[in-house]
Order: structure tokens, then sequence, then C-alpha cells
């Protein structure tokens, strides 16, 4: 059966080597001489050879002893970075967050979340995906992410969704295109125009606007090619606003007033497990910085 060596004997016998002796030693341990010789004199029958040498004075170790001392430093070198690794992880100091969201929070809002969040725990690493909701849904669900941030659109008793904001649903169109130039749209101002379904067009379903996908033909999933159609004023679409892009100045946004929609977004993990230190902090952050907003 294999002795079990506690960590503190060693550190005494390594006090002694490093300080020049049993006394040295148990004045820079704020311990007893007597205390410190009992601690080595009980590792010695432990491993079953003395460490040092008997009589002379001085702390000489026995060749046992100088075979010990390096893997006695390694144990308790190792020992103690487990401990600090360990402690600055719980203190939310190291480790790492895999984190996945949808494609319009990770350009427009990510950026400068991550600028704050790695300011304020600079040790943290973060690996940042995106995917549509489905996507970000499925890594959660499988592991692969521990938060996501998403519309959650069905429930789910494996999932926890924590809703953050809500985004505003209107209509996109090109910049000479009839509807540009309104502040607000019904509903039924669409309805002589073609329409682009896309991802999210889902959020007009059960409500009146929901007419105007039952004659839609067109569906777009890439909002790359989306937007090329827009631009070609091959027709308009809806989208919430944080999918917009700004960035594409031929095209416009214009609130949908009647109906009044919108996209929940929220994080989401999984239920009934906890998140690592690391993503804890993310998860307190985020909403801190994002519940109750309204875009």
């Amino acid at each position: 059966m294999l002795p079990e060596l506690k960590l503190a004997p060693l550190r005494y016998v390594l006090a002694i080597l490093d300080s020049g002796g049993f006394h040295a030693a148990a004045k820079q341990l704020h311990r007893s001489q007597p205390a410190i010789s009992m601690a080595v004199r009980d590792l010695e029958e432990r491993l079953g050879q003395p460490l040092f040498e008997k009589g002379g004075g001085k702390a000489l170790l026995t060749p046992f002893g100088r075979w010990c001392e390096p893997r006695f430093r390694e144990l308790v070198a190792h020992h103690d970075r487990v401990c600090r690794d360990a402690l600055a992880i719980a203190r939310q100091q190291r480790g790492r967050v895999d984190i996945a969201a949808v494609p319009s929070v990770a350009s427009r809002l990510m950026p400068a979340l991550l600028a704050g969040f790695l300011e304020a725990y600079p040790g943290i690493d973060i690996s940042l995906q995106d995917g549509h909701s489905e996507r970000v849904n499925e890594m959660v669900l499988k592991g692969e992410v521990e938060l996501g941030i998403t519309s959650l659109w069905l429930p789910d008793d494996t999932l926890r969704f924590d809703a953050l904001l809500h985004d505003d649903i209107g209509v996109v169109c090109r910049d000479d295109h009839p509807l540009a130039q309104k502040d607000a749209l019904h509903w039924r101002a669409l309805k002589p125009y073609t329409l682009i379904r896309n991802g999210t067009s889902r959020l007009l379903e059960g409500s009146p606007a929901a007419e105007l996908l039952a004659h839609s033909t067109l569906y777009i999933s890439n909002m790359i090619s989306l937007t090329a159609m827009l631009e070609a004023g091959i027709g308009v679409t809806t989208l919430p606003r944080l999918a917009f892009q700004e960035e594409h100045q031929r095209l416009r946004f214009i609130p949908l007033a009647t109906p009044h929609l919108e996209r929940r977004i929220g994080l989401l993990r999984r239920a009934r497990q906890s998140l690592s230190p690391a993503a804890d902090a993310m998860y307190g952050y985020l909403m801190a910085q994002l519940e109750g907003s309204h875009r």
C-alpha cells in the first residue's frame, strides 16, 4: 500500500534545505523546532528511509534524500500551481468562455460588449461564434458553447432563456422605393409590393400581417443575398432593427407601426446545469449591460 504523503512535511524538508538547518527552518515557518523534527521523522517512517544524515549538526541529505529533493520540489510546485489556477478561475480572474450569437448581435452589439468585458476580466479567454437562431440553440444544447444570444422561438424545458432586449420589426426597401420616405407603416401598405421572406419573417405569424407571407413567393435566408436583392430593387422585406445593415446607404428601414412586432433576444443556457466561473462572469456582465434594453 502506498504511503499517503502530506504536503506540510515536504515543505518542512525543503525549508530545512533552503534555510540551512532545522532551527532556521522553524524560525522561517513560525513553528517550533521539535514540531519540525517530529514531522520529518514521521515522513521518513512513511517512506521507510532516512532523508537526513544523523549527527554532525548539519542538515545533510542521504542519497535517498537527494533523490527525493527534486521530486518534493516538483510536487509542492505543482500543488501550489493548481491551487493558484483554481482560485483564479473560481474568482473569475482566469478561464475561458465559449459563446454563440445570431449575426446581428455578433456584429452590432458584441464588439462593444466584449471590449468592456475584457477590461473587467482581462484573464478570461473568449471564443465567439455566430449562426442563425436554430444553430445557436443547437450549439448550446450540445454543449459546444455555454451561452447563446439569440431568439427562442419555441419553449424548451432543456434550455433556460433570459430575455435581454426587444428588437422592433420594420420594413427594409431601397431608397427610391415608394415606401422609403414614410416614417412608419401599416402592414397593408406592403400588399402591392413583392415581399422577400427571410429567416425572421416568422415574426409576422399570428399577426394580421401574416397575410403577407401567404402571398410571398420569394424566400432568401442569407443576409448578403437578401441585401443584394433589396439593393437591386426586386422587392421589400421585414427585419428586426438590429439585423438591418445601416452601412448599405441605398437601403432604408421604416418601423412597422401596425401591428407593432418585436423580436425578443436573450441569453440561452442549458437548464439545470451550472456555468463555469468564466461563463458565469459573462452571464452576469451581459445581464447587467443589456437586461430590459429596447432597440
